[in-house]
């Protein structure tokens, strides 16, 4: 039997190990010891370099691992220093120097500065770069505008942008950001993500496949060191399932609690946590080849869902009918003249009849569960019924999280007319960026996987990235909402506030909007 053994500060009294066996984490676990903290995650992490990811289900294990030169202030997605201690940005906009802090080492005992930094993104951009190997790079997209990294001294870096680009520091605060150990992706190379080390709060200690990735205290953390002993996340991909563990005592944290379980929790022991951030669940529709390749067919899609049954009855009221690409929560770049498609049957039948596609046979692809995917099953068969009864015949095909990403995110073509998805992003850049540009294509390397395309909509992105002035950004953001709404690429189905519940042993826990779980203060007695 595997032991996950923590000697740590102020486990016992005599200062013997903590030892904490896969039996007691897998069985219901009342005993779990004061200062592990047990989360039951929705999925297996892919792996946990931050340059290979995308789901914020690896990112919430990452952001505990790893630093980044900046980070969101707490509560916010406002940017602060972190291993960066202060930057300046040139007066175009296209130079920042970064002053880093010293005195920091990786989990692995090499050194942090300025070369590790310029490893660490000219391996995810530079081809040629020797571990470029170590990828793929989903991700890399964040960092597009940067033309060199150049390491001034030991303490000091400078990112030259081949243009202003306004998301940069943001996209740093990002997991994308985080930096990674460079001896340790020489060590292990393409094997890295299985074997992390980064500069964070807590340090890698074991990842023991579909049971847990287990993480123990950083006592030399450059911010001082956690609370916590050790952190467990579990991988529970049925909601159900996790949903009983929580309540026999067997995890102490839960994220993404099912909205039908919500009212379990609302009393003692139980404490749930909700957090308005930046979230869009939606559609992803083929739309290169098959009945979705015509806009009036897309239209008929957004008319012929009830999201505000699917909003109301499965998702019991947690989240908003979403109106367009563009969260709610980017208030500032948010086109509040925008109306959500409203349930229309009648108006889907007539549009799916001028386009003469009835009775179209299509492919759903939908997970079993995945981060930010709400309760994927539940509001995958609502939609296939609302579909069905416009005279549509929809097969659905549902898939672990981590294979459904495999099939969805290299494109729909030649496999399925739609999938389900969802995105917390940082910035409003983000994701129409990464998933309606014409250059996103997935053959292209980005995400845009029912290969959408208007080039009036990449000029109004690649103007809004560039500029400088957020209310310039504001009017792009605006009028490319208004576009990409009317084209309908996506069914636009809701906005999610995220959630989680934790026992009465948790203290000092909150939910951030950014999506991720920043565990370095939490306390379990």
């Amino acid at each position: 039997m595997s032991l996950y053994s923590f000697t740590r500060r102020g486990v016992l009294a005599a200062g013997t190990a903590l030892a904490l066996t896969v039996s007691a984490v897998v069985g219901a676990v009342a005993q779990t010891p004061p200062g592990v903290l047990i989360v039951g995650q929705i999925a297996e992490p892919k792996a946990l370099d931050p340059a290979a990811v995308t789901a914020v289900n690896d990112f919430r294990i990452l952001m505990n691992v790893y630093d980044g030169l900046v980070q969101y202030k707490d509560g916010t997605l406002e940017v602060e220093p972190a291993l960066a201690t202060s930057w300046t940005i040139s007066e175009d906009g296209t130079e920042y120097t970064f002053t880093l802090r010293e005195g920091v080492t990786f989990h692995d005992g090499s050194a942090f500065d300025a070369d590790a930094v310029k490893f660490n993104f000219d391996r995810m951009l530079d081809e040629n770069h020797p571990y470029h190997n170590t990828g793929p790079f989903p991700l890399s997209f964040f960092f597009s505008a940067v033309q060199s990294v150049d390491v001034i001294d030991a303490s000091t870096v400078k990112f030259t942008l081949n243009a202003p680009y306004a998301p940069f520091l943001s996209n740093l605060a990002y997991p994308t950001g985080l930096i990674v150990s460079p001896s340790a992706v020489a060590q292990h190379g393409a094997d890295f993500g299985r074997n992390p080390s980064g500069t964070g709060a807590f340090k890698f200690a074991e990842w023991r496949s579909n049971e847990a990735v287990v993480i123990e205290a950083n006592l030399d953390h450059w911010d001082g060191a956690p609370e916590l002993q050790a952190v467990v996340f579990r991988p529970i991909t049925d909601a159900n399932t996790r949903t009983a563990e929580m309540l026999a005592g067997g995890i102490d944290l839960m994220v993404e609690v099912p909205p039908v379980a919500l009212s379990q929790f609302s009393v003692d022991p139980y404490t749930t946590h909700e957090q308005a951030g930046p979230h869009v669940w939606f559609l992803i529709l083929n739309a290169k080849e098959g009945p979705f390749a015509d806009v009036r067919v897309r239209q008929a899609a957004n008319y012929a869902i009830n999201k505000s049954a699917i909003v109301n009855d499965v998702l019991e009221g947690t989240a908003a009918v979403a109106a367009g690409p563009t969260p709610p929560a980017f208030a500032w770049a948010y086109n509040e003249a925008l109306e959500p498609y409203p349930y229309d049957p009648e108006k889907a039948k007539a549009l799916i009849a001028e386009a003469g596609v009835e009775g179209a046979e299509l492919t759903f692809y939908v997970t079993e569960g995945g981060s930010g995917m709400l309760d994927p099953v539940a509001m995958g068969t609502a939609i296939q019924a609302d579909l069905n009864a416009v005279g549509f015949d929809v097969k659905i095909e549902t898939y672990e999280w981590n294979t459904f990403l495999g099939q969805v995110n290299p494109g729909l073509e030649g496999k399925a007319d739609m999938a389900e998805m969802a995105w917390m992003t940082n910035d409003p850049d983000t994701l129409p960026f990464l998933a309606l540009r014409t250059e996103a294509w997935p053959d292209k390397g980005g995400f845009n996987s029912g290969y959408y395309s208007n080039p009036k909509v990449d000029e109004l992105l690649e103007a809004a990235r560039a500029s400088t002035d957020q209310a310039e950004r504001a009017k792009l953001y605006q009028e490319m909402q208004t576009i990409v709404q009317q084209d309908a690429p996506w069914v636009f189905v809701a906005n999610w506030k995220q959630n989680a519940v934790a026992n009465d042993r948790v203290a000092n826990f909150s939910l951030q909007p950014s999506f991720f779980l920043l565990l370095d203060d939490v306390v379990k007695n």
